[in-house]
């Protein structure tokens, strides 16, 4: 018999999954602006895609910042500052004047974003049962594509009224959700439980390493998250340009085309988690590397509207359901002492490295063309396969330490 799921786990997964849908919301809509945002201020192509790198580089300091205090002062007190400082410098985004202060806003939002991804798998994961965790891990996860469909649906319609400035500044209102996240939820116990004792285990850094065992781990977790951060950036940050350039389409049939992508990659995202809790966290992982590295060059010699919708939608499934996988995964990697500080490190290490892959999809686009630049994202899986089998451990279901 299953274990039952609490109100508080609900409500930690509510709050979690909340935070991460106001992040897809933004750097979506980033992808969306980039053009008008170009336009307005004279960047280069290069230029406005660095400002979708610079964000995510500045999600890593916040996942080495965040991820350590988490550990230290609570899980629901730092998330609820993270969310804040995110919100409050994705409004200032409004008021850019130029690159150079447009990169710094958008840096310093990105430590903010950086701080909510691993706090609140850590959370969900601490309060949900043995059982249901990889499901939960996958709702939070859902959180994020609910963001990034909000603004696929969105972008069209209120760009044209209110310009790029305008919805940066609908960015301030994740502010609003911080308070009643602050209000309404409360430490693990598991965290409460362990706390005293996880002061006295070392800086959480140096827990990363502790041993050869532990070392391969992390370097196996860097490389998933990397691929996988890499893999979704250079598509969905540049899904919009590619299917202007190749097919002609406006802003409304790539947000069209986007939504469905995007709904594709929910599906995915909730029947990973369903497969890690009942297969395993590696035959899960194994098989959607697989299939995404497939699809991404299927989906680059797709030429019918009809069969580029529908392989989209499959494509998504496989390149970013992974994503429902990491927040359980490495729960079960790491104790108490340091999850936070593994969920956020690592994963945002994986976001920086990701971070280039607009920018590497430009570059091989200018030389190539979009179609060969999106199809070379499927040797990235490669390697993730290779990372999976020899540096990563199956442990389903383990009671956290």
């Amino acid at each position: 018999m299953e274990e039952p799921v609490t109100p508080e786990a609900r409500k930690a997964l509510w709050g979690s999954a909340v935070g991460y849908a106001m992040d897809g919301f933004d750097l979506l809509i980033l992808g969306f602006m980039l053009r008008a945002i170009a336009g307005e201020l004279g960047l280069g192509q290069a230029e406005a895609a660095s400002l979708v790198t610079g964000t995510l580089v500045g999600a890593v300091i916040g996942g080495l910042i965040f991820g350590m205090l988490s550990d230290r002062l609570g899980r629901v007190r730092v998330l609820t500052w993270t969310i804040v400082l995110f919100a409050v410098f994705t409004g200032l985004c409004a008021l850019a004047q130029g690159y150079w202060d447009l990169l710094a806003y958008r840096t310093i939002a990105g430590i903010g974003l950086g701080g909510e991804f691993g706090i609140g798998m850590a959370l969900v994961a601490e309060t949900w049962p043995a059982s249901k965790r990889a499901r939960a891990s996958s709702y939070v996860g859902l959180g994020w594509q609910a963001g990034v469909l909000l603004a696929a649906l969105a972008t069209p319609l209120l760009l044209p009224i209110i310009g790029w400035r305008g919805m940066f500044a609908v960015g301030v209102l994740p502010a609003f959700v911080a308070w009643g996240i602050r209000r309404t939820l409360h430490e693990p116990e598991l965290f409460t439980a362990r706390s005293a004792k996880a002061v006295g285990e070392g800086f959480p850094l140096r827990l990363l390493v502790k041993d050869a065992a532990t070392t391969r781990i992390s370097l196996g977790m860097v490389i998933l998250c990397s691929v996988q951060n890499f893999g979704y950036y250079g598509v969905m940050i540049w899904l919009p340009n590619y299917l202007n350039s190749r097919f002609g389409y406006g802003l409304t049939q790539s947000a069209v085309w986007t939504a469905v992508t995007i709904l594709g990659m929910a599906v995915g995202i909730f029947a990973f988690g369903h497969l890690a809790d009942r297969l395993g966290r590696r035959p899960a992982f194994l098989s959607y590397m697989v299939g995404a590295a497939v699809m991404v060059v299927v989906y680059s010699r797709l030429t019918d509207a009809t069969a580029l919708l529908i392989g989209g939608a499959v494509m998504g499934f496989f390149v970013n359901g992974m994503l429902g996988g990491y927040g359980a995964l490495m729960s079960e990697l790491y104790p108490t002492a340091v999850r936070a500080t593994a969920q956020n490190v690592l994963f945002n290490i994986g976001r920086a490295v990701g971070g280039f892959g607009p920018v590497a999809v430009a570059a091989l686009a200018g030389a190539y063309g979009f179609e060969t630049a999106i199809a070379a994202l499927a040797a990235l899986y490669a390697l993730d396969v290779l990372a999976l089998l020899l540096l990563i451990p199956e442990r389903r279901g383990a009671e956290l330490a």
